[in-house]
């Protein structure tokens, strides 16, 4: 089966087939450049994918990896950008040996197929040239013969005439014999020609032509086989990239199967258990027996002089409720002062200024009195704003509870056994350089590296001193020691005095009687420092109390107590909350400010128009 038996007049759809061969060629290779270039889009869509959900460095994000569903998420992030590189290889693999290649051979094969076509070209003009050689000796032949006709015949007319001279009858017979023998010539000449002409037509046809359209044949079947191979070619580039990509989703498995929901909780355990005791059960208040009263003031006035310290804070018989409670109540429990109001300065009894204090309730434990417990271990809620625009915690994490305190304490002391230990190489890094330079001087002075090993030996002191540190505050936490010593609450002393007085504006001790009231005592201080933590947020985001009414100060008062404000004589301020029997009525004069004063110290308007008639606050 060749072409140049089978198709040996059928050069024009030849060229046509071939040039329809090099287009198909041309959109293989356009084909494949769109696929590498999807290829680089997916890659880079992936990769930006992982990167947009990767754990931004030094954010809260980090924290929440240790978790195993977000460390096998983490996993899948990292095996996808994997995944995107190993389509980044089959579009470097495509370029390089499919388009890159195609794209040469296709000019090589336009040259090749050219120059098949011209000589094809050329081989029938040759022939054209022949065949027109011959017409024309055909035609001069025809032409002889018909002369030399004419002048046999005009020769004959000559001499059949009587009246024609002998010299004229010479004249015809020369001149038809000179047409005879031209046509002999003319008959030799285009009987050579058409020999060979028929010669030249028969390579042409069975020799010429053939070789070419054998050639022809040939570079369209290269053309074919090389666009099987690159379809081969476009499969196996997809195909050596799939054991990568099946070890990527099988890490991605891996990493799932790793999901331990049980370990998850545990974490949160971790994260989150204050160390504290659940509230215990609230004692009865009896309002029913007035004679109650004097003997809970009596045993108020006696702890005082008792000096009896208040429960421990794990005590179940004071448990703490305020995790329970709303914002509003619990803001009113933990910032009205828990003491009786002064008198007015008139000597006038209370009774005769409008609306004034009643005797405050002494005859159970309030349940604003429960808090005080609290209040002496935990961060007071009131104070949360003032110390997160004012600074950071204490130094040994006591404002914590005792869970997450012993893993700060831990975490602490690991960083800086670390700092040690890299203290350490440098020093030791630099003893040898010493020792170097002392045995061969022409390397360096030995003494230049002194200065920095004396600071080396001074750092890994102080650093020692600070795990020394650490670990008795941690010790005191896991309960190997019995309380916190002296020497350490020395050291850390610098830093709490920072902090005193955004402490002291905020907290207050108690000191609990034998019948469960509280009472103010300095000695008995517990400084609570707070860091700014969402639990900050969470109140701040909440609207403040509605108000009631107004007020106007009869007198002034000095609010120097924590909870309470101070006012000028004859002041108009809000009314936030009224009086509950305690003798205190909560005012608001802005935003920022608000507080308790003595009900016998101001009178009160309650109306719910007031707010909206005030010009002056």
């Amino acid at each position: 089966m060749s072409w140049g038996t089978e198709l040996w007049d059928q050069f024009d759809n030849l060229e046509k087939h071939t040039q329809w061969g090099i287009d198909v060629l041309e959109k293989y290779i356009k084909f494949v450049k769109e696929r590498t270039e999807i290829e680089l889009s997916y890659a880079k869509q992936l990769r930006n994918l992982s990167k947009k959900y990767q754990p931004k460095k030094n954010s809260k994000e980090e924290e929440e990896y240790r978790y195993t569903s977000t460390r096998a998420f983490l996993a899948t992030l990292n095996e996808m950008n994997d995944y995107a590189g190993q389509h980044e290889v089959i579009s470097e693999n495509m370029t390089s040996l499919i388009t890159g290649e195609l794209s040469r051979y296709v000019q090589e094969l336009k040259q090749e197929r050219k120059s098949h076509f011209h000589d094809g070209r050329k081989a029938q003009q040759h022939i054209e040239t022949c065949w027109k050689q011959l017409e024309a000796s055909k035609r001069r032949f025809e032409r002889d013969c018909k002369e030399a006709d004419r002048a046999q015949q005009y020769f004959e007319k000559m001499d059949a005439d009587i009246n024609v001279t002998k010299a004229d009858v010479e004249k015809a017979r020369q001149q038809a014999q000179l047409r005879h023998q031209m046509a002999e010539d003319s008959k030799a000449e285009y009987s050579s020609t058409l020999q060979k002409f028929n010669s030249e037509q028969h390579d042409h046809y069975y020799t010429h032509i053939p070789n070419i359209f054998q050639k022809i044949q040939e570079m369209e079947e290269r053309r074919i086989v090389r666009i099987g191979e690159s379809m081969k070619t476009f499969a196996e580039v997809d195909r050596q990239v799939i054991p990568i990509i099946g070890k990527c989703l099988d890490e991605i498995t891996k990493a799932a199967e790793l999901v331990d929901h049980k370990n998850d909780s545990q974490l949160v355990i971790e994260a989150f258990k204050s160390g504290f005791e659940p509230p215990g059960d609230i004692d009865f208040e009896d309002f029913t027996q007035p004679m109650k009263r004097t003997i809970s003031d009596s045993s108020l006035s006696n702890s005082r002089g008792d000096g009896k310290s208040e429960p421990k804070f794990g005590s179940k018989s004071k448990g703490k409720l305020w995790p329970f409670i709303k914002k509003n109540k619990l803001m009113s429990l933990l910032t009205s002062p828990h003491q009786p109001p002064p008198p007015p300065p008139a000597s006038a009894s209370p009774s005769a200024v409008p609306n004034g204090p009643q005797s405050p309730k002494q005859q159970k434990e309030p349940l604003s009195h429960r808090f005080n417990e609290f209040m002496t271990s935990k961060p007071k809620i009131h104070c949360f704003r003032s110390l997160k625009r004012g600074g950071a915690g204490p130094e040994d994490f006591s404002n914590l509870p005792p869970e997450q305190r012993r893993k700060k304490l831990q975490q602490k002391v690991d960083e800086l056994n670390r700092d040690i230990q890299k203290e350490m190489d440098q020093r030791d890094a630099l003893t040898k350089m010493k020792d170097v330079y002392i045995k061969n001087p022409q390397m360096g002075d030995a003494a230049s590296v002194d200065h920095r090993l004396a600071e080396l030996g001074q750092n890994i002191e102080k650093l020692r001193i600070e795990v020394q540190k650490f670990e008795g505050w941690l010790a005191e936490v896991e309960g190997r020691l019995p309380a916190r010593t002296d020497h350490a609450r020395r050291q850390s002393g610098l830093y709490e005095a920072q902090n005193t007085s955004a402490v002291n504006s905020c907290a207050q001790d108690r000191e609990s009687s034998p019948d469960g009231s509280y009472t103010e005592e300095q000695s008995q201080e517990t400084e609570m420092k707070v860091p700014a933590t969402d639990f900050d947020d969470e109140f701040d985001d909440e609207e403040p109390l509605p108000t009631i009414g107004t007020c106007k100060a009869l007198y002034t008062f000095e609010g120097q107590n924590e909870g309470t404000i101070s006012v000028a004589e004859g002041e108009m301020l809000y009314v936030i909350e009224e009086d509950k029997g305690d003798g205190w009525t909560r005012i608001r004069r802005n935003e920022d400010e608000e507080g308790y004063v003595p009900t016998s110290y101001v009178e009160v308007y309650l109306d719910k128009n007031a707010k909206g008639a005030m010009t002056y606050i």
